[in-house]
């Protein structure tokens, strides 16, 4: 089924010989403001996650807590943003926009992540960086000369992992493979997936009746899924398809609280309802006002 459309030309990209991409489109670029200087609500600044993958976090910290002015902590959200897979997003307007409203009105503190993009850096890499910015919050905590936000305002007791799109679908693996980690005192209580993006071979209704959806057609979709899966693998590979037989299958039943969130008109939504299935989830937290603002502004 086609669209009628490009889809490289929809995503303003180009596909080098050499299996790179050339990115034509650009948003514009926020630098982290580490010091209030004329009462914004939040503040953020930037640490290197892993210099030899160049991945890194910008952390958001509400105002409301500087200086700290009681023994009370904040929760800490590890949040993974939107990119489609191909596309830098974690330093945008857009980004800051979200993350900010976020760490504002919890409140609490963020840390964007910056994980690897596609094709260059097939999945998994993207769930390494994942577990990776989870690590790095915890060695904050603990070690003495860590990140001072971390360590004087957050409660690393009350860890949320929260992804939009593609990065609920980073969120969910990283939250399978943290199920299978020592990571006392830290704790993971909650997972948020916003739109998450998964996929499959065999369409679905909702895959059907909005295929020529005008922010990602369906084939659009489709090469999204062929630049970032494992070189021979298909959409029917559990990265893509949650719901087929595969390692992360056993980890699921001890994911936790989770919260799954969708719209009526998108075309995955039917790929979301197939999901919250899987999971069975056990709490549901109706925070839809919020959620929805933030997804609004992303669009």
């Amino acid at each position: 089924m086609s669209s009628g459309i490009d889809p490289y030309d929809h995503l303003c990209i180009f596909l080098n010989p050499d299996g790179t991409l050339t990115r034509f489109l650009t948003l514009p670029k926020k630098k982290a403001n580490p010091i209030a200087t004329n009462g914004e609500p939040v503040v953020s600044k930037d640490h290197t996650l892993n210099a030899e993958k160049k991945t890194h976090v910008r952390i958001y910290m509400p105002t409301i807590k500087l200086p700290l002015n009681n023994d009370t902590r904040i929760p800490i959200i590890i949040f993974y943003p939107f990119s489609n897979w191909y596309f830098p997003m974690w330093d945008t307007e857009t980004n800051e926009r979200i993350t900010s409203e976020l760490a504002c009105q919890v409140p609490a503190i963020v840390v964007s992540v910056h994980y690897r993009l596609a094709p260059e850096n097939r999945l998994p890499a993207q769930y390494h960086d994942g577990v990776d910015a989870i690590l790095w919050v915890r060695e904050q905590a603990l070690n003495p000369n860590g990140e001072q936000w971390i360590k004087d305002y957050g409660d690393i007791s009350r860890c949320y992992l929260y992804g939009h799109g593609s990065g609920g679908n980073i969120a969910f693996f990283s939250a399978l493979e943290a199920t299978r980690m020592e990571l006392e005192p830290l704790k993971i209580v909650g997972n948020i997936m916003n739109q998450p993006l998964f996929g499959g071979i065999v369409r679905t209704d909702s895959e059907l009746q909005n295929f020529t959806d005008p922010l990602f057609p369906l084939g659009v979709l489709d090469l999204v899924w062929e630049l970032s899966l494992p070189i021979g693998e298909n959409r029917d590979h559990w990265y893509c398809n949650p719901i087929v037989e595969g390692p992360h299958t056993s980890a699921i039943r001890k994911l936790g609280k989770c919260l799954v969130i969708g719209f009526g008109e998108d075309l995955l939504i039917d790929r979301q309802q197939d999901f919250i299935a899987l999971v069975e989830l056990t709490t549901v937290l109706n925070k839809w006002g919020l959620l929805l603002k933030i997804v609004k502004n992303w669009i």
